[in-house]
Order: C-alpha cells, then sequence, then structure tokens
C-alpha cells in the first residue's frame, strides 16, 4: 500500500474506533463506566509513556543522527513547552467564554429576598456556561484531532510499524477523552443522535491532519526527526501533565496498585506491538 494510503486508513481507523467506542460506553449502565473508565486511562498512560520512550523518541534520534541528539532534546523540550502553553490558552478560553468559578469569589451573604430570582439567575448562568463548554469542546477536539494526525503522519513517513504503534497510542488515550467530551456535549443539552454526529465529524479531523503533514514534510525530509519529537512531547505531556495527575486523585492502595498493572499492560502493549512489527 502507497504511504499516503496507510495514513489515511490509520487516520480514519483511529478516528472512528476512538469516537464510536466512546459512544458505546454511553449506554452501558453508569456502574460499569465508573469501573471501567479509570483502567483505560491506566492503559492509556502506558501506552503514551511507551509510544514515546520507547518508539517516537529512539526513531527521531536514530532518524537525524547521534550528532543531532542535542537538537532532538531541544525540539522535545519546545514541544513540551508549546503544549504547556496551548493548554493555558485553552484554559483562557475556557474562562473566558463565561464567568469562571476560579476568577468569582463567593458572596459574604446572600439575601432572602429576591431568592427565587438568584435560584434561576444561577440556573440560566450554568445552562449557558455548559452550552459554551459544549462549543469550545467541539473546537478544541478538532484541533487536537488534526495535531493526532500530523503526528501519526510523522510516524508512518519515518517507518510504517512505527505508525501503526503511534496510531495505537493515539487511539487508546482518545477513548476516554472522546467519552469525556461526549457527556459535555449531552450535559451542554445536546441531543444524544446530534452528540455523537457530531463528535463523530471532529473525530475524523485527523484525517486532514495527516494528509496536510504529508504533503508538507514531503518537501522538507530534514524536518522529520523534529516532527517525531514533537509526537514524543505530545505523547509526555499528555501522560505527565493530564493522564498521571486525575490517577493520583484515587489515594487507596487498592486502586493504586491496579493503576499500576493497567499501565504496565499499556506499556506492554505497545512493547510488543513495536517487537512483532519489526
Amino acid at each position: 500500500m502507497h504511504l499516503l494510503g496507510w495514513i489515511i486508513l490509520f487516520t480514519t481507523l483511529g478516528g472512528f474506533l476512538s469516537a464510536l467506542t466512546a459512544s458505546v460506553f454511553l449506554v452501558v449502565p453508569d456502574r460499569v463506566r465508573t469501573r471501567v473508565l479509570p483502567h483505560l486511562v491506566s492503559f492509556a498512560t502506558g501506552a503514551l509513556l511507551a509510544a514515546a520512550l520507547l518508539g517516537l523518541l529512539p526513531h527521531a534520534i536514530e532518524s537525524a543522527g547521534v550528532t543531532k541528539t542535542h537538537e532532538i532534546g531541544l525540539a522535545l523540550l519546545g514541544g513540551l513547552l508549546l503544549f504547556f502553553v496551548l493548554e493555558k490558552m485553552v484554559l483562557w478560553r475556557h474562562c473566558h467564554a463565561d464567568v469562571c468559578e476560579v476568577h468569582v469569589s463567593p458572596e459574604p451573604h446572600a439575601h432572602a429576598h429576591g431568592h427565587g430570582h438568584n435560584h434561576n439567575h444561577a440556573h440560566n448562568h450554568d445552562q449557558r456556561r455548559d452550552q459554551a463548554s459544549a462549543m469550545l469542546i467541539l473546537i478544541g477536539d478538532g484541533f487536537h484531532n488534526v495535531l493526532d494526525g500530523v503526528l501519526i503522519a510523522a510516524a508512518f513517513m519515518t517507518d510504517v510499524h512505527l505508525g501503526i504503534v503511534t496510531a495505537i497510542a493515539v487511539c487508546a488515550h482518545e477513548i476516554p477523552q472522546e467519552v469525556g467530551d461526549l457527556a459535555i456535549l449531552l450535559n451542554g443539552g445536546m441531543r444524544p443522535l446530534r452528540a455523537l454526529t457530531l463528535n463523530l465529524l471532529t473525530s475524523v479531523t485527523s484525517v486532514i491532519g495527516g494528509v496536510a503533514a504529508y504533503f508538507a514534510l514531503a518537501q522538507v525530509q530534514g524536518a522529520l526527526p523534529y516532527a517525531i519529537a514533537l509526537a514524543a512531547s505530545s505523547f509526555l505531556y499528555i501522560a505527565v501533565a493530564d493522564l498521571i495527575p486525575g490517577l493520583h486523585r484515587k489515594v487507596d492502595p487498592g486502586s493504586g496498585v491496579w493503576q499500576l498493572v493497567y499501565i504496565v499492560l499499556g506499556v506492554a502493549v505497545i512493547s510488543v506491538s513495536h517487537s512483532l512489527a519489526h
């Protein structure tokens, strides 16, 4: 198969599979979803760390040459800072889409007079905030999936087997994220069918990113190792800054053991996939 065909196939499959799997989670009982999702997050953490440190970074250094190791390190550091800034921008936009609770101090005393009016006003305010959050989720998810497509394309252009491993890692972390996105869309008052359709459409924007990256990187092959380092920084940032802090919210020893088990399982799946592919 032509390289562009591999990129289109795996960006499409990854987008559809993650969105459809997330849709299935919405129809299962809350008890089952609450039990399974934390394990998926732990598995995704291991998969992302393994894909970055065992797959992407070694290939980036190998492609650039040992003499360019320092430059690859700078690209990795620059990527981490870039994703930090991008996340800050999203949080800033989130806070300014409506009044942000973090920036508003509660009133010291609530007056009994006009309590009903205040309650309705608060309800309408919450409803508008949920709707704004839903729209922001769609925009942010679309951008995130375009970037995922770029990362998958860069990996495939380095090595087809590395591309497959990268696509698996992307899909692993997309599933719990898509479940959360759907929940926010439904909470914003969107009808289930409309929420599922829009979520599915934003998930396949990864194809756009993949195709665009293929034609752009084909013209500048020398930039490919640095694009791979950027992909590694994305995976590391998501795992360390977003997923692991969420895992630490559960402090009981039993949860910690199961988290470690599923993290190791995620590492093992990526490691074995990478070995078998070669």
